[in-house]
């Protein structure tokens, strides 16, 4: 543990160099406390694998939708439907994920990893249950969800065996998330770094080989890219189970662990509901977004499919920052320290907001050839642009929107998220999409700008709630 004081930590004589700090963070030290020391240390060595985790997960995202693309508009638009109907098992998986890492980063900060074993052990319960039912009505029924999302018939002919892989393989989504999540509340952030980054490694070699039969290899179309995609999601669970039986992280699990734990299950299902209505809020309203996008025709589902996914590769990392500053909160407060748990969320948001600003000058710079890099469709490419360029003029607000929302949920405090997504994505996003796409007759365009308007307005009432500080005093 390091003895020294903050402020002797943070001088230049004693600070590492960058790269030291970047070798440390991926490396990771199982004995590091992050309730003690220099706090933009703790954020760096949080952050950094947790912004390179996600930065794969980002770079899996575009590498996915650039080889797609070469199939026509009808692959990319399988991808846009299958993907918006799977937020709903990503509403559940973060739902999870936000509940474990909360309550395994507060046993942590209390010094009590036995119990945060147990934490680990009854979320991993939960989510097999889940699994195999969302696994078996989404691979029977995944024509018919195409249907329902508004796809044509050439879409629904082209596409259903993709849906059927992904949702199929939900399983592997969950567990990902939620075991990953446990590796991030622990303070494991590199173990959760290299699991994500060797399931997308395993995405991005097997697509383009089932895509288009590659050597040994069967061409499968878009089909390919389902397949590729759950086959890496489940060797990163099985490399997940190897850290957590082998030793490797701070939450160590043993065949002792695993019994039915009903008081503890249950405030885990509380603490998750929470977090699943959070999320299926936002999630289910990007659905509508789609819904509303598919009316004027596959070219738009295409161009909206590109932007989003191009916008991904910057926001992931940017998730990276936040889950970082929900680590600090949780295990700081675990330690009785609240005041250190908002200094680090208050440092984390201003790295987040200089990050996403810059990113957000390079997009509206730059939309039109970075759009060309995915496909010279005449009817996708001005759209797709406008459409990164629109959502881009946000950025520096999401950037605080971010870390704000993953500072409440890593206190534990899941409601005021919740109230937040009801107010900005129901209550403002959906009707004013509505109102620009139709009445005001902007078509797609005033769907992005909805987009933007909205998620600016979460970020600022997100900070006002958070300087009331209530989240201080959650128990979990």
């Amino acid at each position: 543990m390091d003895r020294r004081s903050p402020q002797a930590v943070a001088t230049p004589h004693h600070a590492p160099t960058l790269w030291v700090a970047i070798k440390d963070a991926i490396l990771g030290d199982p004995h590091r406390d992050f309730t003690e020391g220099s706090i933009p240390r703790a954020i760096t060595l949080l952050a950094i694998p947790m912004v390179l985790e996600m930065m794969m997960e980002s770079l899996f995202a575009v590498v996915d939708v650039f080889w797609v693309a070469h199939l026509g508009s009808d692959a990319v638009a399988t991808v846009g439907f299958t993907e918006s109907l799977l937020t709903l098992l990503y509403a559940v998986a973060m739902g999870l994920s936000i509940s474990a890492a909360a309550t395994v980063a507060r046993r942590i900060g209390e010094k009590n990893p036995d119990a945060a074993a147990d934490v680990a052990v009854q979320s991993i319960l939960m989510a097999l249950l889940i699994a195999v039912v969302l696994g078996l009505a989404g691979n029977i029924f995944a024509p018919q969800l195409l249907r329902v999302m508004g796809a044509s018939p050439a879409v629904v002919a082209t596409g259903s065996n993709y849906a059927r892989a992904i949702y199929g393989g939900s399983g592997t989504v969950l567990l990902l998330f939620l075991i990953n999540a446990v590796f991030r509340g622990a303070g494991d952030a590199s173990l959760a770094m290299r699991v994500l980054w060797t399931a997308n490694l395993i995405n991005i070699l097997l697509n383009p080989c089932l895509i288009f039969g590659l050597g040994p290899f069967p061409k499968l179309g878009v089909a390919g890219s389902g397949i590729g995609t759950t086959i890496g999601r489940g060797c990163g669970v099985l490399m997940q189970l190897w850290f957590l039986f082998g030793g490797k992280s701070r939450v160590v699990v043993r065949l002792s662990h695993f019994h039915v734990h009903p008081a503890l299950m249950l405030r885990l299902v509380r603490l998750s509901l929470g977090g699943m209505f959070q999320n299926l809020i936002g999630m289910a309203s990007w659905i509508v977004l789609v819904r509303t996008i598919a009316t004027f025709g596959s070219a738009a589902v295409a161009s909206y499919t590109l932007a989003i996914r191009i916008m991904i590769f910057a926001l992931l990392p940017s998730w990276g920052m936040a889950n970082a500053a929900a680590t600090m909160v949780g295990q700081n407060l675990g330690a009785k320290k609240p005041d250190r748990a908002e200094l680090a969320v208050w440092r984390a948001g201003f790295y987040n907001m200089v990050f996403l600003g810059l990113v957000a000058l390079l997009f509206i710079a730059f939309a039109d050839p970075i759009i060309r890099v995915f496909t010279c469709d005449p009817l996708v490419v001005p759209m797709a642009a406008t459409a990164l360029r629109t959502v881009s003029y946000g950025f520096v607000f999401y950037a605080w929107g971010m870390v704000l929302v993953q500072a409440f949920n890593g206190a534990g405090d899941t409601v005021t998220p919740t109230v937040l997504n009801l107010i900005c994505f129901w209550g403002w996003q959906l009707p004013l999409a509505w109102f620009l796409a139709f009445p005001a007759h902007g078509g797609p365009i005033g769907v992005f700008s909805a987009i933007a308007v909205s998620y600016s307005i979460f970020a600022v009432l997100a900070f006002f709630m958070f300087r009331r500080g209530k989240w201080k005093g959650q128990k979990i």
